[in-house]
């Protein structure tokens, strides 16, 4: 099993792409800390997982996360920023609530998650896993909170792989297009999206969480991915190609 013995967080696992994640951590070894908002866990802690109920924009928060993930299991091997919230509004449109939503369950919650899980990481060696969108990447309309915000973790992510590097912590970022619950009520209510979307894809379909999205998550997590910090992988069906 290739994460054996490590210890990962996982934020936004109570289900879609982080919960995929989450299950596929434990196939492989790992003690896991699922974290997600009060109530929507609706599995139960195991001997390798526990469940850790945090509002990712109360500042306080990450302090709880880490200290839970310490006391159940001593360490923090790997670190998965996965949690977004946002909405969906043209530019203009966009309100200071909106912005705040967007950065406070992304931008802000991956930098206090990385500041306060850093000595753990680091007497680890560890990875983190940050998250990106193609939204950010190609401007997408009716994105501009979101795409903003995700562009901001990419530069966050850049910026501690390079600092990080001394003390052996891996930071990478992954781009997923998969049909994840957001997605799917996106594309409900978007039909047409939804089929442009399938349509631009080259490889003709959307993502599948666990068999297409999770690995490359436990391959970034594992000694797999030893030689690699400050990438963004597109694990999006080749929707975007980076250059």
């Amino acid at each position: 099993m290739k994460l054996e013995g490590k210890t990962a967080i996982v934020t936004g696992s109570a289900r879609g792409i982080g919960g995929a994640i989450a299950r596929a951590y434990q196939r492989e070894g790992a003690n896991v800390v699922y974290v997600d908002r009060p109530g929507q866990f609706s599995q139960e802690a195991t001997d390798s997982s526990i469940l850790v109920e945090a509002d990712l924009m109360d500042p306080g928060s990450a302090v709880v996360v880490v200290e839970k993930a310490l006391g159940a299991f001593g360490g923090i091997d790997v670190l998965v920023n996965c949690a977004q919230a946002s909405t969906q509004k043209l530019f203009i449109e966009t309100a200071q609530e909106d912005w705040d939503l967007a950065f406070g369950t992304g931008l802000w919650a991956t930098v206090r998650l990385m500041q306060e899980a850093y000595p753990a990481l680091k007497a680890a060696h560890g990875s983190v896993i940050n998250f990106a969108s193609g939204a950010g990447i190609t401007g997408q309309v009716t994105q501009a909170a979101y795409g903003a915000n995700k562009e901001a973790i990419r530069g966050l992510s850049r910026v501690t792989a390079n600092e990080w590097a001394a003390d052996g912590i891996r930071v990478n970022v992954m781009s997923p297009f998969a049909l994840s619950e957001g997605v799917e009520a996106y594309f409900a209510a978007n039909p047409e999206a939804g089929q442009a979307a399938a349509a631009k894809t080259p490889l003709g379909r959307v993502g599948d969480l666990d068999r297409d999205i999770a690995p490359v998550a436990v391959f970034l997590a594992s000694d797999d991915s030893r030689y690699m910090t400050g990438q963004t992988l597109m694990v999006d069906g080749g929707q975007v190609m980076l250059r």
